[in-house]
């Protein structure tokens, strides 16, 4: 499974918002310079997060975007079947049916299905929240405008991540 450049963009939006105090606001331009992503496409993405009320957006001078839920309140298993377009693993799967000449007789959509739900399943066991368990570390990367560098404590395991 591969998720999209979308939903990508949507989570590190997230995070990175997640990262920053709930109040304060953040702009695409800080977002676009701290990961190296086009403004417009973080645009695009920052949009439909707001469409689907994970992020507030405050317009004008001193506007920005920022978290409008509490981390534990955003679920990464529903943003990620919200922002893909579709889960069509295989030709298969599209409603149409593709045109596949085996699809009769084929067990691979069956194993296919059961494994999305399997991963579908497990990104749903976990919040923003579970994923800015290192939110200093995060934050220290993101205001070097995604240098790479990763302080010594982001190394530290965390429960029930393996």
């Amino acid at each position: 499974m591969r998720l999209t450049l979308y939903t990508d963009y949507s989570l590190r939006i997230l995070m990175y918002l997640g990262a920053k105090q709930r109040e304060e606001l953040t702009t695409i331009q800080d977002i676009s310079g701290a990961y190296g992503i086009s403004k417009n496409h973080l645009m695009k993405v920052s949009h439909e997060l707001g469409k689907a009320g994970y992020i507030d957006t405050v317009r004008g001078r001193g506007g920005g975007i920022r978290l409008a839920l509490a981390p534990e309140q955003i679920n990464i298993g529903e943003v990620v079947r919200r922002m893909e377009d579709d889960f069509y693993l295989v030709e298969c799967f599209n409603p149409s049916g593709g045109s596949c000449p085996i699809s009769p007789a084929c067990r691979l959509k069956g194993v296919l299905g059961r494994a999305l739900h399997a991963y579908l399943q497990v990104l749903g066991e976990y919040t923003l929240q579970d994923l800015l368990w290192n939110k200093d570390d995060l934050r220290a990367i993101l205001q070097e405008g995604g240098s790479g560098v990763i302080p010594q404590t982001a190394d530290a395991p965390h429960p029930g991540y393996e």
